[in-house]
């Protein structure tokens, strides 16, 4: 029986998940690491301990499944996207890396869209300049940590470190590539345009690959320290979200697919690039060869939910919590959610925007605010619908529904209604890492094509369907929820601007 490997190194912890040629899960280790916050906006980690979580994680999947380091034919790696690590010359870390949710480049983002043009860095990348990609975080050591810029040899994304100990290897994929802003869409390799304009040194970058392709083999020191054989290939990979979109078979034109995971993301697969106008949603690469695909991302769904838990109901379940919003009528009598406790991408690129309660009356009680949060957790992610709709992909009437907050029914069928489309769930919950193990398949020879991995190994399990009278409900509350963002933005700026001094 061959075995594949899949690592995913998430903004929390680095997942071992081995499958075998069926598709079959046979052990799953997560182990977790901590998040630093230094100064208000700024959130960064440290690489080395992506690499020994990762090590324990790798290990203790092969005891799990009872198999040796060489029953692992190959291996594909995801993770967190936009990430900067800053290696010197003889491969050492010259400082911590700055993660996708760090918010302290706005400046470093107003210089780029100068130097280039709006239009022009739109129509190369795909993508305007926001505060969560990598380029504006080169830009903020370059100014203010001259010393740190000065001895800079290579930069790597989170995952792509992890492949560096694993092979000796400095390579990342297309997919987590295009999410730098330095990567020309259309041609799927980086922007010599851009390069030369931002004055980066071309040799930092990596070389990029096709998410099936190997870049490299398990080394003689890494094969010590996590168990695995020396010689194992280790394909590109992805990022977490377009491994995702692999992990539950959204692969081909027309499909779509919807994570509710700590953020919400709406993916669409396409075989040409196609750029909203505006740049509000993220076009990238897909981690299948000659595919692309656009993604409307908010930073706080599921964690939208953790947060009321943690901080208005710690004595209660999520099961709990499903059980009281279940027993409210659609539109939370009058109450919305802004979910913006992390700022927000799509469809607002405002690294200031702040969540809020709008309308609450004497009659509110908690079950409505619980009921209000998965209200507007959905009404974010319709936002990203239109935008993708009204970019041109030709999605289908539903898509495929994954994430943690993919378990909850009561928020499977509000989200269903809210976006007015099926929503189908799949035998594989390992997300991303699922979708990495299937690249690593790929690359390994035991299928043939990304497409045949996915059909091999997943299978629709269950459908969501909208309810008519739900759904016609949430469609006359959506323009409502729209003119709150607009109405409330002057005070996000100011409640912004007073906490950050």
């Amino acid at each position: 029986m061959a075995y594949l490997l899949g690592i995913d190194i998430s903004t929390t912890s680095a997942k071992a998940l081995l499958i075998d040629e069926t598709g079959k899960v046979t052990a799953s280790v997560t182990s977790e690491y901590p998040m630093a916050m230094p100064q208000p906006l700024w959130v960064e980690q440290n690489p080395e301990d992506w690499w020994h979580a990762a090590c324990a994680s790798i290990q203790q999947a092969l005891t799990q499944a009872g198999v040796k380091g060489r029953d692992v034919k190959a291996i594909g790696l995801t993770g967190q996207m936009h990430g900067l690590v800053m290696l010197g010359q003889h491969g050492q870390l010259l400082r911590p890396a700055i993660l996708w949710n760090d918010q302290r480049t706005a400046k470093e983002c107003e210089e780029i869209t100068q130097r280039i043009g709006f239009k022009r860095l739109l129509s190369i990348t795909g993508n305007q300049a926001l505060t969560g990609f990598t380029m504006p975080k080169i830009l903020w050591v370059k100014k203010n940590e001259p010393e740190v810029y000065s001895q800079t040899a290579h930069i790597l994304l989170p995952k792509d470190y992890v492949r560096y100990r694993l092979t000796d290897k400095l390579a990342t994929d297309k997919a987590d590539g295009s999410g730098m802003l330095l990567f020309d869409l259309n041609q799927r390799n980086w922007s010599e345009e851009l390069i030369h304009e931002l004055e980066i040194p071309i040799e930092w970058l990596p070389q990029a690959y096709e998410g099936p392709e190997i870049t490299g083999e398990i080394s003689r020191n890494s094969a010590s320290e996590t168990g695995l054989e020396p010689g194992t290939p280790v394909v590109a990979g992805g990022g977490d979200q377009v491994a995702q979109a692999v992990g539950v078979g959204v692969v081909l034109p027309g499909l779509m697919a919807i994570t509710l995971g700590t953020s919400g993301v709406v993916f669409a697969s396409s075989l040409r690039p196609i750029i909203e106008p505006f740049g509000r949603v993220h076009a990238f690469c897909h981690a299948v060869p000659a595919t692309w695909h656009l993604m409307g991302v908010m930073l706080s769904a599921a964690g939208s939910l953790r947060w009321f838990r943690d901080t208005l109901s710690p004595a209660k379940s999520y099961d709990e919590l499903d059980l009281m919003a279940d027993g409210i009528q659609p539109g939370s009598e009058g109450l919305f959610f802004l979910p913006y406790l992390s700022g927000e991408r799509t469809p607002h690129p405002d690294p200031l925007a702040r969540a809020a309660f709008v309308g609450l009356t004497m009659r509110h009680t908690q079950a409505h605010l619980v009921r209000a949060v998965l209200e507007g957790v959905g009404f974010g992610l319709r936002d990203c619908l239109e935008l993708i709709r009204n970019a041109g992909v030709g999605v289908l009437p539903q898509a495929r529904f994954s994430g943690g907050g993919a378990s909850s029914r009561v928020w499977r069928m509000i989200i269903a209604n809210i976006l007015g489309i099926e929503l189908e769930t799949v035998n594989t919950t390992e997300g991303a890492a699922f979708g990495a193990a299937l690249l690593a398949g790929v690359g390994f020879g035991l299928w043939n094509s990304v497409s045949e991995s996915c059909q091999a190994t997943i299978r629709i399990i269950e459908t969501t369907s909208p309810n008519p009278i739900d759904a016609l409900i949430y469609t006359e509350l959506y323009p409502q929820y729209q003119a709150l963002y607009p109405a409330l933005k002057p005070t996000f700026d100011a409640a912004g601007n007073t906490a950050n001094r």
